[in-house]
C-alpha cells in the first residue's frame, strides 16, 4: 500500500478536556527541601502546569509540526506515521532516524534540515541525506500494536519493508534509547540493507546477555556491570516497572496529563546534560509539545508496552552474534551508563568512536550540530 499523505489535527474537545483536566489536577504533597531527589519537583511542576493551561499554544505548535513532509503508511496490518524529507544535493544518501522513550519523532526538529540540507548550515552539498523519522509502533500518529510481540526485531523488520516502500533498497540508520535497539537489530537481521549504522546510545544489558550477570574473570564486563547496576539501583525504576506491570502503570498517566508530564519531564531533567536546570537545554514548548505528542494520542501505555514486548525476547550481542555492517558510535558524557568501546566492539563491528564535549540521552535535540557533524562525516567514504 502506498504511503498517504497526512497532518496533525487535534479535535478541539481534546484540547478543551486537557485544559479542564489541568485545571483540576489533585496535586500531591511533598517533603520539605525535597528538590529533585524523590522525582519531580512540586513547584517546578506546578509552575509547568500553569503555563501548560495559560502560556503553551498547541495550535501553534501543530501549525509548525505540519510544516513537515508526513505520512502514514499501513505495513503488516500496521498504519506507521513517519516524516520524510528528501535531501538537497547530487546524490543524498537514505537514512532512517529513529527516536525512542520518553521521545518522539519531535526530537529530530533541529537534526532533519542539518542533514537533509547541509550545505545551507556550514556544510557539503554533497553530505545530503533523505531523512526518514517513522513514529514506532505504539508511539504518536503509529497505530497501537493491539498483538503481543512488538519488539525490536519485528520494528525492525517492519523499518526494512518501509524504506522499500520508499523506494531504498539499502539505507543508513541513526538512533538512540530504541532507536539503537532498532538500529542494532536492524544490522543483525537486515545487513545485506545497511549501509552503515550510527548509535548514540548502547544498552549495556545487550553485551551482557541480555542479564546482568557476567563471569567474574571477565574484568571489563566486570567493571561496567558494576556501573551498570549502580546506574539501575537509582534511576532504573520506570523500567522495571514499564517492563513488567505497564498496564497498571497507564491508568494514572492515560487518565492525568501532569501525572504523564511528570513522568516525562523527570527524565529529560535526569539524562540530559543541563546540570540540574531542564529549561537551560529544552524550552517549555519543546518539552510539553513531547509530551502532547503522547497526550493527544493516548499513547502512554502503548509505549511503556515496548519495554514488556523486548524484556520477552532481549536483544543480545556477542563475539558469535555480531553486528557485521560498519557502526559508529557518538559518545554524549550525560548519556546513560554507556559500557566502554572494549565491551562495546564484541557485538558491534564499530569502526569509529567519538567521544563528546557537551550532551546527553537527547542528542538530536540537545547537541544537534554535534550529531549530525558526526553522521556526516562516518557516512562520507560509506557512500
Amino acid at each position: 500500500m502506498a504511503a498517504e499523505t497526512f497532518a496533525i489535527r487535534v479535535p478541539d474537545s481534546v484540547i478543551a478536556d486537557l485544559a479542564h483536566r489541568i485545571d483540576t489536577t489533585l496535586w500531591p504533597d511533598e517533603l520539605d527541601s525535597a528538590g529533585w531527589e524523590l522525582g519531580s519537583n512540586l513547584a517546578y511542576m506546578r509552575s509547568l502546569a500553569e503555563y501548560w493551561r495559560h502560556g503553551y499554544d498547541w495550535r501553534r505548535e501543530e501549525t509548525r509540526l505540519n510544516q513537515l513532509p508526513q505520512f502514514r503508511i499501513a505495513l503488516d496490518g500496521i498504519h506507521i506515521h513517519f516524516v520524510h524529507v528528501r535531501g538537497k544535493g547530487p546524490a543524498p544518501l537514505p537514512l532512517i532516524v529513529t527516536h525512542g522513550w520518553p521521545g518522539s519523532f519531535v526530537e529530530m526538529l533541529k537534526l532533519i534540515p542539518l542533514l537533509t540540507d547541509p550545505a545551507a548550515h556550514g556544510g557539503r552539498a554533497e553530505d545530503a541525506f533523505d531523512v526518514i523519522v517513522p513514529s514506532l509502533p505504539g508511539y504518536g500518529f503509529s497505530d497501537r500494536p493491539r498483538d503481543r510481540g512488538m519488539d525490536p526485531k519485528k520494528i525492525a523488520a517492519l523499518w526494512v519493508r518501509l524504506m522499500q516502500e520508499l523506494g531504498y533498497e539499502r539505507f543508513a540508520a541513526q538512533g538512540g534509547d530504541w532507536g539503537s535497539a532498532v538500529s542494532i537489530a536492524l544490522g543483525l537481521d537486515h545487513a545485506e540493507s545497511m549501509i552503515g549504522i550510527h548509535l548514540n546510545y548502547i544498552a549495556g544489558r545487550f553485551l551482557l546477555g541480555g542479564t546482568l550477570n557476567v563471569q567474574p574473570e571477565d574484568e571489563i564486563a566486570s567493571a561496567y556491570l558494576g556501573q551498570l547496576r549502580a546506574w539501575w539501583d537509582t534511576e532504573g525504576g520506570y523500567s522495571h516497572q514499564q517492563a513488567t506491570k505497564p498496564q497498571t502503570l497507564s491508568y494514572g498517566l492515560n487518565d492525568s496529563p501532569v501525572g504523564l508530564a511528570a513522568w516525562i519531564v523527570e527524565k529529560f531533567r535526569t539524562w540530559s546534560d543541563c546540570a540540574g536546570n531542564v529549561e537551560s537545554i529544552f524550552t517549555r514548548d519543546e518539552l510539553l509539545t513531547n509530551i502532547m505528542i503522547y497526550w493527544v494520542t493516548e499513547t502512554a501505555s502503548s509505549s511503556a508496552r515496548l519495554y514488556y514486548e523486548s524484556r520477552q525476547r532481549p536483544l543480545s550481542l556477542s563475539l558469535s552474534n555480531r553486528v557485521d555492517p560498519p557502526v559508529a558510535v557518538a559518545v554524549f558524557p550525560k548519556e546513560i551508563a554507556m559500557p566502554p568501546r572494549a565491551l562495546a566492539e564484541r557485538g558491534l563491528n564499530i569502526v569509529r568512536w567519538t567521544v563528546m564535549p557537551e550532551g546527553g540521552h537527547f542528542a538530536a535535540m540537545e547537541q544537534p550540530e554535534l550529531l549530525a557533524k558526526d553522521l556526516r562525516e562516518f557516512f562520507r567514504p560509506l557512500r
